[in-house]
């Protein structure tokens, strides 16, 4: 009833988190009251094709907007939804879709490498990147810290946060034209304003988000935070990292045999399949 007095655009995540939990199985509702933008609206809240359909038919209405089926194909998370409502009632650009990265392509495209990686998945948009990773008790660092009372080290929730700003630098970053960032050039230079607000152990799960602040070749800047559930765990009002650009590779050219196109061997040879298929 506000929105529709007043048109203002801050009444609409309440009014979207309203209705799509009118579709969402009982049980399921108290995901959403965390306010999580990054829960999924298949995998976490259950949302299948039909129920999407009736969720857009009933905000279509309660907004007063109109919505093309085909805009609706990018949309995976709560975040996604309340992003794309509030583009649409400000006439605002589209923003691109959320990239979701699982920890095989995490692994794939990171320098960082297990036991030292800190990432079990994460999502990057132009805005930023956000990223999970659950304590399991085994890490090795644990076993020292402490004595019978096992912690995560505050240095390596920092540690964390900046592998999701490299993970962003590699996959959402925009390079310059005919360039890519280096996962080869990207490191730690330095952090302002770091606070530990909660003790975290096994068995807790990291939600991490980043935003980009400042990003001019070699330094990019970011903001992060760590919370597990709505408790604030960890923050960092800046993280600096240093990267260099690389010389884009093209996709390989491709020749047709017997109706088929194959890349060329020497096309093959000269380009990364790791790389190639992750792109893919």
């Amino acid at each position: 009833m506000q929105f529709r007095k007043t048109g203002n655009p801050e009444h609409v995540p309440a009014v979207v988190i309203g209705i799509v939990e009118r579709f969402v199985e009982p049980d399921l509702r108290i995901k959403l009251k965390d306010a999580d933008d990054d829960l999924r609206l298949i995998e976490d809240l259950g949302i299948d094709s039909l129920t999407m359909m009736e969720i857009v038919i009933l905000v279509e209405d309660v907004l007063q907007l109109s919505i093309n089926n085909d805009e609706l194909r990018n949309l995976r998370t709560v975040g996604d939804v309340k992003t794309f409502i509030d583009c649409k009632i400000r006439g605002l650009a589209l923003p691109k879709p959320t990239k979701f990265i699982p920890i095989e392509q995490i692994a794939a495209v990171m320098p960082i490498q297990p036991p030292f990686l800190f990432l079990n998945e994460a999502s990057v948009s132009s805005s930023g990147a956000n990223g999970k990773y659950k304590i399991t008790g085994q890490e090795f660092f644990l076993q020292g810290h402490f004595k019978n009372n096992p912690v995560m080290p505050a240095s390596i929730m920092l540690e964390a946060l900046g592998q999701l700003a490299v993970l962003y630098l590699l996959e959402g970053a925009a390079p310059e034209p005919g360039k890519v960032i280096s996962s080869s050039l990207i490191y730690f230079t330095g952090c302002e304003g770091v606070r530990a607000h909660r003790v975290c152990r096994p068995g807790d799960i990291l939600t991490l988000s980043i935003k980009p602040k400042r990003m001019k070749m070699p330094l990019a800047t970011f903001e992060g935070a760590i919370r597990v559930g709505q408790e604030k765990a960890a923050i960092a009002e800046e993280i600096t990292l240093t990267f260099g650009y690389a010389e884009a590779v093209m996709p390989p050219p491709v020749t047709e045999i017997n109706g088929h196109t194959t890349p060329k061997p020497d096309a093959v040879a000269a380009t990364s399949p790791l790389r190639v298929a992750v792109n893919a």
